[in-house]
């Protein structure tokens, strides 16, 4: 920073207030659609995490040509949805040094954050807000959960790699650099927050409230975050982090304001006999949810992601994640083998053992295969429940055995409301990690004050023309 670079407080406050908070309310344009044209779906957002990576050859396709009729084995089971899916070829990781010696700790805690620990403090959780809870801080208000994290392990692991926090090592999703969120790895626990009344079976998220006039003073918050992506860049790398954090803090007092604006809105409007029902007629019911008592992974995983469904159908939240595994200790047994996950990734190009971490791929991008699929049968709006999604699944990984991380396994499904072009392999695309989630939220209409993590832009490839 200059040493006579000086700006005065007020001036520094002042108008960047509307460029974060309207997008929002225009993004969702529920309240505005006229009746003829009933109420267009929100944008859902779902996060779903595989570890170590994947067997290249058997996982991206040959060609752009091929990729709808020919999919590789890995992407079998989406054959059917192939033409709601969109993969990029050429997304790379975060760059881990001076942490060279934390690979697993690093795969799951970057995914989301697209940004490394604070290397000079490694003891303590010091990472970055993920972009799940970046969506959730604008858009979370706006539903009975701001945001919906799953997990089939607990968060438990006790590892240390390059001595950084185990926290590193279990969780995806981050509040605020500080701050890891816990998953949920109970179903029942789960069903038991998407639904409030146990007996009568409605989703939490179709209750009405009556909301009073809020009190917060959006004048004095347009001033909090007026001018702030200006300032920034005036700012050496220790401020701006600092300054990111305060932004952070600042958006749930946003949110909450948001929410307040759209349901009076909402309620206006009810009173002048114009209906903002969330749920058209002709939209599919809520799916039935049947907790498994087996202990097969494939039920428990299905289970997690027919409760991401269910939650998205009712609009109970906007914003899921879902750790899959995470890297320590789980195996596939019906499968027809024992070994752990993370053993077999060190192949060593050893057959056997290629086939065993090709196999445990398909599995997991099979439960995917089978959420998008659901989520395909539903109608919503004038379409599916998938057009009003977006949905990643993808490894922080790109080969387990190298630990590698410059061509991370990616699949996006669903087009956002019309704002992902589907159905193409496009090879050869030049970007990061965070390009990618920056574009991603981009695309679910939530607007970006800065970049995420390592992003510098937007990848044109995935928008629709």
């Amino acid at each position: 920073m200059k040493k006579n670079w000086l700006i005065d407080r007020r001036t520094c406050l002042r108008g960047l207030g509307a460029s974060l908070a309207l997008p929002l309310l225009e993004s969702m344009g529920w309240a505005e659609q006229p009746k003829s044209k009933g109420f267009k779906p929100p944008v859902r957002l779902g996060f779903m995490y595989m570890p170590h990576g994947v067997i290249m050859d058997q996982f991206w396709p040959k060609s752009p040509d091929t990729f709808l009729s020919e999919p590789p084995p890995a992407l079998e089971s989406l054959r059917s949805v192939l033409h709601q899916c969109l993969m990029l070829k050429g997304i790379s990781g975060v760059p881990i040094s001076p942490l060279n010696g934390a690979p697993h700790a690093l795969e799951l805690s970057t995914w989301l954050t697209a940004t490394l620990p604070d290397a000079s403090r490694r003891s303590i959780v010091n990472i970055a807000i993920s972009a799940d809870q970046i969506a959730a801080n604008y858009i979370g208000g706006l539903t009975e959960l701001p945001s919906l994290e799953l997990a089939t392990m607990p968060q438990t692991h006790k590892e240390n790699q390059e001595g950084l926090n185990e926290a590193y090592y279990s969780h995806c999703s981050f509040r605020s650099p500080t701050q890891p969120v816990p998953a949920e790895t109970n179903p029942r626990n789960v069903f038991n927050r998407l639904f409030k009344d146990k007996q009568g079976g409605q989703p939490a998220g179709n209750a009405r409230t009556s909301i009073k006039a809020d009190k917060l003073d959006r004048g004095m918050l347009d001033l909090v975050l007026g001018g702030a992506k200006d300032l920034r860049r005036n700012l050496g790398a220790h401020d701006q982090r600092k300054l990111d954090e305060y932004l952070d803090s600042v958006r749930s007092v946003e949110r909450r304001i948001a929410a307040v604006e759209l349901r009076q809105k909402e309620a206006a409007l009810e009173a002048a006999g114009v209906s903002v029902a969330r749920r058209n007629d002709s939209d599919s019911p809520p799916i039935e949810i049947k907790i498994p008592e087996g202990d097969r992974r494939s039920e428990y995983m299905k289970i997690m992601c027919d409760l991401t469904v269910l939650s998205f159908q009712t609009d109970t939240t906007r914003v899921s994640t879902y750790i899959g595994s995470t890297p320590n200790g789980v195996s596939y047994p019906e499968l027809g083998f024992t070994d752990q996950h993370h053993s077999v990734t060190h192949h060593n190009n050893q057959a056997d053992k290629v086939d065993k971490v090709a196999k445990i791929t398909e599995f997991n991008v099979s439960q995917f295969a089978y959420m998008i699929q659901r989520m395909q049968s539903l109608t919503e709006g004038e379409g599916m429940l998938l057009d009003n999604c977006i949905m990643l699944w993808g490894s922080g990984l790109e080969d387990g055995n190298k630990h590698s991380r410059e061509n991370l396994p990616f699949l996006i499904a669903g087009r956002g409301g019309g704002s992902i072009q589907t159905g193409r392999f496009v090879p050869g695309v030049s970007a990061n990690q965070g390009d990618l989630l920056g574009t991603l939220l981009t695309c679910a209409g939530i607007p970006l004050d800065r970049q995420i993590g390592i992003g510098t832009k937007l990848i044109s490839e995935i928008r629709s023309a």
